[in-house]
């Protein structure tokens, strides 16, 4: 059976599991090696990203957001030393969190992707915060752990929003073709996910078909390549059929 769907309050959990996780990774390491995943960035940067992204979603939730908030408009309040980072990556996740659960997850807000609801955040930032904490691991010379169901809604997220994406990330919108498609199959959970090029644009669903070209490996893994967080050589995937199929989703579907 496919995993059930997630909602807004087990996203909150989740979120506040992962700024945990996030936290404890950064926390007493060194902050000053670069993210590979991240080019031009360093540790330093990455957590400067993903506490600023937190306070910047907090405060559209807090206020109903019916446009977006530029980030220049928020005191960010970044401590002097480089050493107090993780507790303020710690302060402000807790402060999302909390603004999250106290948020009417039906109220309609601005959003960028599919879902105009205070519940595509808690979603959002789950995934968002996910992928940089492996930047983070990955980083600091880390296999990132992440747990099945977590990954396989990150997935889901991922495929329901890219199409959104496309005013900040223009290659969204190569991601069209005339039947082409892929298949994506997790080995640790009994969930797959198939994603077709139309002339319009791409469609995906959960399951298993036959498709130009297939990947198999864990959850986690899969996520992280569908981030561009692993490279399809990685052992971990294996895959069949057309990679030049794969290489243009990859190629064109970056955020």
């Amino acid at each position: 059976m496919p995993l059930a769907a997630w909602d807004h309050a087990r996203h909150c959990s989740a979120l506040a599991l992962e700024i945990d996780h996030y936290v404890e990774a950064v926390t007493g390491a060194e902050l000053t090696r670069p993210v590979p995943t991240c080019p031009g960035w360093d540790v330093v940067e990455l957590v400067r990203h993903i506490g600023s992204v937190h306070r910047w979603a907090e405060r559209m939730v807090r206020d109903g957001a019916t446009e977006r908030l530029s980030q220049r408009e928020l005191d960010l309040r970044l401590p002097p030393d480089v050493n107090g980072l993780p507790g303020w990556l710690g302060s402000g996740g807790e402060a999302l969190v909390a603004t999250l659960r106290a948020a009417d997850p039906d109220a309609s807000m601005w959003v960028w992707g599919a879902d105009p609801h205070v519940r595509f955040w808690s979603r959002r930032m789950l995934h968002e915060t996910t992928v940089h904490r492996a930047d983070a691991e990955l980083a600091l010379g880390r296999d990132p752990l992440i747990d099945a169901e977590t990954a396989a809604d990150g997935i889901d997220e991922l495929l329901d929003n890219l199409p959104g994406a496309a005013y900040f990330a223009p290659k969204v919108g190569a991601l069209r073709g005339d039947g082409e498609s892929m298949q994506f199959d997790a080995t640790d959970a009994v969930v797959g996910w198939v994603v077709r090029f139309e002339p319009n644009g791409f469609t995906w669903t959960r399951g298993r078909a036959d498709a130009s070209v297939s990947v198999r490996a864990s959850s986690a893994d899969l996520l992280l390549l569908l981030y561009r967080r692993l490279p399809v050589e990685d052992t971990r995937f294996n895959c069949e059929g057309d990679l030049a199929v794969l290489a243009r989703w990859l190629d064109n579907s970056s955020l």
